[in-house]
């Protein structure tokens, strides 16, 4: 047998290595089922084939130099012309084409640091660290961007009933050394929209980048508009939003990965682009932040923009909110559940205070349903959260059915002996004074073995949200260290 960790002495047929890759499949979500609500933006047969052509056809033209490929850019500029468009920009807002969610948010940081930097010199000095105001609600990217950025960022809790950002608490965090705000529409986890206008006067009153992150809800909110759900304004019609992330891999449903960021003008992409010319090859100049990447995702989202169009597209999104519509509903009904957040859009987390969410969850999932956990974190329970897309809507009665079924199932469980032991020891131990050693054989008790897929039931669930968020991240941080070796 070949030894997997190094290059096989022969080449395999392309239909060996086709056979191969299939069988790599076996333990992966079965996400053309229709039964997976995560993860997945599934547009269908057709459409799926309109974008594999486009993707192949482009897979191998490389987008490094603009002027190696002028196709590249025609197809860049038509992508973030419909972007700018569709936001409610004037002809003055720019973009580009990038990888994904994180990298516009990384983008759209760097870009709001550097602007910060140009204006207020002091704020480059190690003793002057810029920082970004972020409800809790934020997008994780953020938390990236500050990381990789060395920004500081202010968590500031959120309503805790409706879970959008407070604009009070916003203002009242800003000092001296603020240099952005961000605003979500929606937010991910409880798919609502961001008083933006509100938030937006208070950054022009200071002087600061307000940046709303789109990716989630920027390319679908329009639509709901037009279909008469009442959506706040959140684009570049609100004067003082600077800049724009949308995802074009979500809900225009193009491969991944695909998304834009937009600026208001020229003026505040200026601070985005890196170019250097220090060194001894050729000079480099990149408006984001992949050098080398593949025309692929670009061409596959330009055709499923132009495959789809705005009647097909808002086709799409009145069947999906009838389906959320009668998801909430159903939740509202159930003397057990509850909403957490009112979803602005399509997607919806509900949690119970008398039933064990995650034990509800893993009946799901062994019906053969594929759902999502949030853990809990400040006034938001834990919660099952479910991404409601086309081609789940033909089981809509099937699931809500199975959880009214599951509720019942779940109703007197009690809790395994492992969160009972795991929780009597967590009162006597300090976690961040734990050792590595120490802390793998913790997780091997919860079932997370080194170099190996733990089984994410509800037993792990309960465990991780049993721990403060500081553990958790280093928990995981120790299983992803361990995974690929």
């Amino acid at each position: 047998m070949t030894d997997p960790r190094s290059i096989p002495p022969r080449g395999s047929t392309p239909e060996q290595i086709a056979e191969r890759l299939e069988a790599f499949r076996d333990a992966d979500l079965d996400w053309r089922s229709g039964k997976v609500w995560a993860y997945m933006f599934d547009p269908g047969e057709t459409a799926e084939r309109v974008i594999k052509q486009a993707y192949t056809a482009y897979l191998s033209e490389n987008g490094l130099d603009p002027t190696a490929f002028p196709s590249l850019v025609r197809m860049e500029k038509e992508v973030v012309a419909m972007a700018a468009s569709h936001l409610g920009g004037d002809p003055e807002v720019v973009g580009n084409f990038t990888s994904g969610g994180t990298e516009s948010i990384i983008l759209a940081v760097k870009a709001a640091r550097d602007w910060a930097r140009a204006r207020r010199p002091e704020l480059a000095r190690a003793s002057q660290r810029p920082k970004i105001i972020l409800p809790i609600t934020a997008h994780a990217a953020f938390h990236k961007a500050a990381h990789y950025l060395d920004l500081d960022k202010v968590l500031v809790d959120v309503d805790p009933h409706t879970f959008k950002a407070d604009p009070a608490a916003m203002r009242a965090a800003i000092d001296e050394h603020t240099i952005m705000m961000v605003g979500s529409a929606v937010s991910y986890a409880h798919c609502v929209v961001d008083p933006i206008a509100e938030l937006a006067e208070i950054a022009r009153e200071h002087d600061l980048w307000l940046h709303v992150d789109g990716c989630m809800g920027g390319f679908l909110l329009p639509y709901f508009r037009k279909l008469g759900r009442p959506v706040p304004a959140f684009g570049f019609e609100v004067a003082g939003v600077c800049s724009i992330s949308m995802d074009l891999h979500k809900y225009a449903f193009a491969a991944k990965g695909a998304s834009v960021v937009l600026y208001r003008n020229k003026a505040l992409r200026r601070h985005q682009i890196f170019t250097c010319a220090s060194w001894t090859g050729y000079t480099i100049s990149n408006p984001t932040i992949q050098s080398s990447k593949s025309g692929g995702p670009v061409a596959a989202a330009w055709a499923v923009l132009n495959h789809f169009g705005e009647a097909g597209y808002l086709e799409l999104a009145s069947r999906v909110l009838t389906a959320t519509e009668r998801v909430m509903s159903f939740v509202d009904e159930h003397p057990e559940l509850r909403l957490i957040g009112r979803s602005d859009m399509n997607h919806v987390a509900f949690g119970s205070e008398t039933i064990p969410v995650f034990r509800l969850a893993e009946a799901l999932n062994q019906r053969g349903w594929y759902v999502q956990v949030q853990l809990g974190y400040g006034a938001s329970p834990a919660n099952i959260h479910l991404c409601i897309n086309p081609a789940n809507l033909r089981w809509l009665d099937e699931l809500l059915a199975d959880i009214g079924r599951c509720v019942e199932l779940v109703r007197d469980s009690a809790p395994s002996p492992l969160v009972a032991s795991l929780t009597q020891a967590l009162a006597q131990i300090d976690l961040a004074s734990v050792d590595d050693q120490t802390l793998r054989q913790m997780m091997a008790m919860a079932g997370i073995a080194p170099g190996t897929i733990p089984k994410v039931g509800a037993e792990l669930n309960e465990v991780l949200d049993l721990l403060p968020p500081a553990a958790r991240e280093r928990v995981l941080t120790e299983f992803m260290n361990e995974l690929v070796a």
